[in-house]
């Protein structure tokens, strides 16, 4: 009482001191801080660079401002600094080979804690409930298990192939189907036979929502995490986010439902189910206890959908727009299917060591027009460390600027022009008949780009998305023209906006190249539905 008594005598010029000193103190430790960091643009006290920041498409200005400060270089949102970086060897060094200092994620309180509870692996910060989640999604994604993937890839991509042949016009969703598909075959062991099934519906109103909180000032609980702890009859907003988040976790939990008891009806009658992710962990459990909640565990196979179907549809989308309007590309791949497949079957597996071409064509798409745009979602430093002379405190919000690193001259001699001869060696290049390319620095990725991020926190079905990638655009490719309408003009810059990306919408003509290749993909079609039966079909 005495205490409490002291402090409410005291005069108002102390009250007033400390009113002015306690802002004060803080701007003097932002500023000493600023002077430590990479340099950047010049932060406003307390708001940073928030005014700075473009509405849409930041990678462009974060481009633009890597030209001016250099590649490594600090942004303000608020009093939090973001580090971007613009160059692949130095993305390298702090994402790759320190790690062990830069695997975290920034702290999500909208998507990440009130939506999700932390159950999901996108967002969780890194450590042991981190590493739990990464070990058991790794499961299902070794190369022993990518090889078993491989017959419904192929099954999938000759749908697609016969499905642009009878309806080219609306071949973006065909993608969005195949991609989907190939997910919920690989997550459940079941196949997606339209958009209209409603577990798409789900799944792509779920990753909409999410992707809406991630939203930067869009909840004042991100500046002020305390705001969390309001009661939710107090904020509505909280309530909301809540309500989407139980939706979520209980469609989760009854897919894996759905596997459980397809398991059991397969033991009843003695015969197996394909093999998918949620299949191998559910068997995983019964022989070794898994410290996961229900609900936690039903994150792990849903997180395949956000990872791996919209991302590589996206990419399959960029190809087509690179392929319109880069000709001569296409020109190149027709000349090596041709040489090597020739007209009487389509490619395969099989065949990939032998395209080398069409290989690099894949690297050039995912290199030429990087789906996340940003580096997937921000890691985030665990501990202070130091770059070149500058100080990265811990905590700090790390970015790999993918449009800058992707498209950055000294490694890509004129970036913007779509030309997959860049992953090709010189000797397989001149054999192509398109110009030696420009020699840039070499890139440290052993891929020869950095497209699906890095260090331990990298896109863990990127190998599949890979395999995705190439059997689809192989069988298109060997198939099909993939033609400009006449009189359109088409603009490569015309993207949609948020963290992934895909080009705006736009019509090109998509034509059999023979009677030979249409008969071809009859009789593929046939051989695929040997394989899909057993994958049974989500319903709409």
């Amino acid at each position: 009482m005495a205490i409490a008594s002291s402090i409410a005598s005291l005069p108002p010029y102390v009250w007033l001191s400390l009113v002015l000193a306690i802002p004060a103190v803080t701007l003097l430790h932002d500023v000493w801080l600023w002077l430590r960091m990479p340099p950047g643009p010049r932060p406003l006290p307390f708001v940073g660079n928030k005014l700075q920041l473009p509405k849409s498409q930041p990678w462009i200005q974060f481009q633009n401002w890597s030209k001016v400060y250099g590649p490594i270089f600090t942004v303000w949102i608020g009093r939090k600094p973001t580090v971007v970086i613009s160059d692949p060897v130095i993305a390298q060094e702090l994402l790759e080979k320190r790690s062990n200092k830069y695997s975290s994620r920034p702290r999500m309180v909208a998507m990440g804690e009130i939506l999700w509870d932390n159950a999901s692996i996108l967002v969780q910060p890194y450590g042991k409930e981190w590493s739990i989640r990464r070990k058991l999604l790794h499961q299902a994604l070794t190369p022993k298990s990518l090889r078993l993937y491989k017959p419904v890839q192929t099954a999938e991509a000759s749908r697609l192939c016969h499905q642009l042949l009878e309806t080219p016009a609306n071949w973006e969703k065909l993608l969005e189907r195949f991609t989907s598909s190939i997910v919920f075959c690989v997550a459940y062991g079941h196949r997606i036979d339209s958009l209209n099934a409603e577990v798409i519906h789900q799944r792509f109103k779920f990753m909409h929502y999410s992707s809406s909180l991630n939203v930067p000032g869009k909840y004042m609980v991100e500046s002020f995490p305390i705001l969390k702890y309001v009661p939710d009859v107090l904020a509505p907003w909280k309530a909301d986010i809540k309500a989407h988040g139980r939706e979520e976790a209980t469609t989760n939990m009854a897919l894996v439902d759905v596997v459980r008891s397809d398991i059991s009806r397969a033991k009843t009658r003695g015969d197996d189910i394909p093999d998918s992710l949620c299949k191998l962990l559910l068997e995983l459990r019964e022989k070794e206890p898994i410290p996961l909640s229900e609900r936690d565990f039903s994150f792990i196979p849903a997180s395949l959908f956000g990872a791996g179907s919209d991302t590589t549809a996206s990419t399959l989308c960029t190809a087509f727009l690179a392929l319109v309007t880069h000709p001569a590309a296409l020109k190149a791949a027709h000349d090596e299917l041709d040489a090597v497949i020739g007209s009487s079957r389509s490619p395969t597996f099989e065949d990939e060591s032998s395209l080398p071409y069409i290989r690099a064509l894949v690297k050039e798409v995912l290199r030429w027009r990087p789906v996340a745009v940003l580096g997937g979602t921000p890691h985030a430093s665990t501990e202070d460390d130091r770059f070149e002379g500058y100080h990265i405190p811990a905590g700090t919000t790390i970015l790999g600027n993918s449009w800058a690193i992707n498209l950055n001259e000294e490694y890509y001699p004129n970036p913007h022009h779509f030309d997959p001869t860049r992953f090709l060696d010189t000797a397989l290049a001149s054999k192509i008949k398109f110009p030696t390319p420009e020699s840039g620095k070499a890139h440290p990725a052993k891929a020869g780009h950095s497209s699906f991020g890095w260090g331990r926190r990298i896109c863990p079905g990127a190998d599949l998305a890979a395999n995705s990638l190439f059997i689809a655009l192989s069988k298109i490719l060997w198939a099909f023209d993939i033609l400009p309408l006449q009189g359109v003009e088409y603009d490569t810059f015309k993207y949609t906006d948020g963290f992934n990306i895909r080009p705006q919408k736009f019509q090109c003509e998509i034509r059999v190249r023979s009677a030979a290749h249409k008969a071809v993909l009859d009789q593929d079609l046939r051989d695929s539905e040997t394989v899909l039966e057993k994958f049974t079909a989500f319903g709409e």
